[in-house]
């Protein structure tokens, strides 16, 4: 199944957008295109999860050509390869480059799916392991002006062990979707000056009129400009800058507010946006209104792509497509988006909840499925009921989360961060939360979102498929200071005719007609909702916005092209869900 941006993909340049909207150069080099390729059985100990072989002695022989930055297993690849646990992905291809010897060179991964090590001519510049974070080298040692030879060596062991996977599996099936491996997001060169800027955050004060500014990079002091006003930034602290009368950003009217950062000889561009969002007294509040979340899940899967959209505009196409049908808020579900996405939800008005991908091993079938019928509550200490035995597994997931809000903290379109799902490799979610807020206090935070709440964080967070919608908040404390949310509902499926992505098809009520999916999606949301807002639910995520795979629950088709129902039905109805005291949009 191809989307119409698939069917005019120029393989030889795909994605060509600069990858970093917020640390923008002039000076930069797309590696995205066609690569070499080969799938051989690793030479490494294959019990080692996160062992890959050695990308200085890569094999003779190639299969072919393969379109990076797509997975060999998806069709824009060109490939149709599956990587296995016990196999090694091998890519190479020749650059060249024009080197400025008082400038280092960088390179850059937007993410490789999930452990790679990285050669330029022969000589190894880094390894990696996380395949949904970006990621960077100094490979001024080894590149040289003019032709360059680079190799990435891929191991991917998906499911198979700790390591964070997502909704990837090698049993898929269901709410399971085909496994992807390799290199998914843009691979970059840029040139830097030898004092550089690495990442910058601009972040606003609850006043409304200030904002907290941190760059990360040399040592040094940065001038940072906004509204006209330079600012002295020491680098590596945290400053605070008064920046009054600055317009606020919504989902209606995103006003998003430039700036640069110069730090000796390096010059960037970036942007940022004055919000602030908050958890309360049981309520929403953005900035400082009352505020009813109404949102849609978005899980960033395409048919052609995988995890990979096919171009710049297909993003952009998801966005609007969420707006047009009336919802403020994207829940992005297990996976990290490349920064491009976010830039799109800044611009455009969309708010996110972010989802950290799950990992661990496998949890009891038993869980997974009878969970979802007969509610019942476990405590998550680490342990294998949940699927987290693996020290080494629980320490990569702190580090996971760390560096997943480190890395999105500075989008504001961000506005709630979601440890877990569902018990999913779940553990210690309250000690995950205290984590998540150490390290951004602006964001409320969701700590297990559907199963096992432990109390902690900003949200009551209820998913709700076979039980009618006044089930959502029974046992809920009026003394409980949380904000009620609906985090996932609904998943009603019709599979319309000849826009399925394969015979079998999973939903959790399934209709046999659009006007029958309409009439029930109707009735949930002005009869049976209405009745939960009036009890102090103020938030719902609907799954789902767009079919993936064998899951036909989506309010459009896996391909983008067909909305199950009217998209001004849909907004009418979301619309009614708000309170008279609150604002949606």
């Amino acid at each position: 199944m191809y989307t119409r941006w698939g069917k005019t993909l120029d393989p030889h340049h795909p994605l060509p957008e600069y990858p970093r909207p917020q640390l923008v150069r002039d000076d930069w080099l797309n590696l995205n295109g066609i690569w070499q390729y080969s799938i051989t059985e690793a030479f490494i100990d294959t019990s080692d999860p996160i062992a890959v072989d050695d990308p200085t002695s890569p094999p003779s022989d190639w299969s072919g050509g393969i379109v990076v930055p797509f997975s060999p297993e998806f069709p824009l690849s060109g490939a149709d390869r599956q990587l296995l646990p016990h196999q090694t992905l091998w890519y190479q291809r020749d650059f060249t480059v024009h080197l400025d010897p008082a400038q280092r060179t960088l390179l850059h991964c937007g993410a490789v799916d999930q452990s790679c090590r990285v050669s330029i001519n022969g000589i190894e510049v880094g390894y990696h392991t996380g395949g949904y974070l970006p990621f960077s080298f100094d490979v001024s040692d080894a590149i040289r002006d003019g032709i360059n030879t680079i190799v990435i060596a891929v191991r991917d062991v998906t499911d198979s062990a700790w390591l964070t996977h997502g909704k990837q599996s090698l049993s898929r099936g269901g709410i399971w979707y085909t496994p992807q491996s390799g290199i998914w997001q843009t691979v970059w060169l840029e040139q830097v000056p030898f004092n550089y800027i690495q990442r910058t955050s601009i972040t606003a004060q609850p006043d409304l009129s200030s904002v907290e500014v941190l760059v990360e990079g040399s040592p040094g002091t940065a001038i940072v400009t906004i509204d006209g006003h330079d600012f002295s930034v020491p680098v590596g602290i945290p400053v605070v800058l008064s920046t009054p009368g600055l317009p606020l950003w919504t989902p209606t009217h995103p006003h998003l507010i430039p700036a640069t950062i110069q730090l000796d000889q390096d010059h960037t561009t970036s942007y940022f946006a004055m919000r602030t969002f908050e958890a309360k007294g049981g309520e929403f509040f953005l900035n400082g209104k009352p505020y009813m979340v109404l949102g849609a899940l978005d899980q960033g899967y395409w048919p052609d792509g995988g995890y990979t959209p096919p171009s710049d505009e297909a993003l952009v196409f998801d966005i609007e497509s969420a707006k047009e049908l009336g919802f403020n808020t994207l829940r992005k579900h297990i996976k990290i988006e490349c920064a491009r996405w976010y830039y799109h939800c800044d611009r455009l008005g969309m708010m996110v909840w972010q989802d950290m991908p799950n990992g661990g091993r496998i949890p009891r079938t038993s869980l997974l499925n009878g969970r979802v019928v007969v509610p019942f509550w476990l405590p998550d200490k680490p342990g294998p009921i949940l699927g987290r035995q693996d020290e080494a597994g629980l320490q990569s997931f702190r580090d996971e989360l760390t560096e997943m809000v480190t890395h999105l903290r500075s989008f504001p379109s961000i506005v709630l961060w979601v440890p877990f799902n569902e018990g999913w490799g779940q553990f210690e979610a309250n000690r995950a939360a205290q984590l998540v807020k150490n390290l951004d206090p602006s964001r409320p935070v969701d700590h297990a979102s559907g199963w096992f709440d432990q109390g902690g964080g900003d949200v009551r967070s209820v998913h709700l498929y076979f039980r009618p919608p006044r089930a959502v908040g029974r046992g809920f404390s009026r003394r409980d200071p949380r904000v009620l949310a609906l985090t996932e509902y609904g998943g009603f499926s019709y599979p319309v005719p000849g826009h399925t992505w394969g015979d079998n098809t999973f939903g959790y009520s399934t209709y046999e007609s659009s006007e029958q999916l309409e009439e029930a999606f109707c009735a949930l949301h002005l009869d049976e909702m209405p009745k939960v807002v009036d009890r102090g639910l103020r938030a719902v995520i609907y799954t789902q916005l767009c079919d993936v795979e064998d899951e036909i629950n989506g309010l459009l088709t896996y391909d983008r092209d067909t909305y199950k129902i009217p998209a001004s039905t849909v907004r009418d109805t979301l619309i009614s869900l708000i309170p008279s005291t609150h604002t949606g949009y």
